[in-house]
């Protein structure tokens, strides 16, 4: 169970994802969270804690990205910031039951942005691993990524200092991963865009 205060104050428990209860963002925008959650098709799920490699990963990205995308079309966003992943053209509040929080994002249609944070797949997902992600947060994720359309996602091992990317290809799926470490990486669509890997995991 889920500790939420929602907008009268009133506590209320949020049942864990064997709950039989689709939860949407009408609901998610009611509640005023004690812990840092989201939602994957209706269940609720919380975040784990980053750890400091985690957020000095992030950090280093964060500025690499927001420097170079100054003079570019793009907006890079880093978390916590809602990602709200409709199905279909089904947008509404009360449709949409998958609310993301990545790690970082960039957006190049800004058209997606609005003030609640952005509705619809971004053009690339990066995800940093952490101890606490489970296998099935892992996998749901890559699911609801590939069904949203993200059209690349990047998951960063900290740990062992690799980044695994996916491309969806034209059937609307992600490729088998590849993996780089020790090398420089740019985003498939920006490739001028040049980071080195073996820097953004140096303490």
């Amino acid at each position: 169970m889920f500790t939420v205060m929602n907008e009268d104050g009133e506590v209320n428990m949020v049942e864990e994802p064997s709950s039989g209860y689709i939860y949407t963002y009408a609901d998610y925008l009611k509640w005023q969270f004690e812990e840092r959650l989201e939602l994957f098709r209706g269940k609720v799920f919380k975040l784990a804690a980053p750890t400091t490699k985690h957020q000095v990963v992030a950090m280093k990205l964060h500025l690499r990205i927001g420097n170079f995308l100054e003079k570019h079309p793009c907006f890079v966003f880093v978390a916590p910031f809602d990602v709200r992943l409709p199905v279909k053209n089904r947008k509404k509040d009360n449709e949409i039951t998958t609310v993301v929080q990545p790690d970082l994002g960039i957006v190049c249609d800004a058209s997606k942005i609005d003030e609640r944070g952005c509705c619809g797949a971004p053009d690339l997902v990066i995800e940093i691993l952490s101890p606490g992600n489970s296998q099935k947060e892992v996998q749901l994720k890559f699911e609801i990524y590939e069904e949203a359309g993200v059209n690349e996602y990047w998951i960063i091992n900290p740990v062992e200092e690799n980044i695994v990317v996916f491309i969806l290809n034209q059937d609307g799926q992600f490729g088998g991963g590849k993996m780089y470490a020790g090398k420089t990486i740019s985003p498939h669509f920006i490739p001028e865009l040049k980071i080195e890997i073996r820097d953004i995991f140096k303490s």
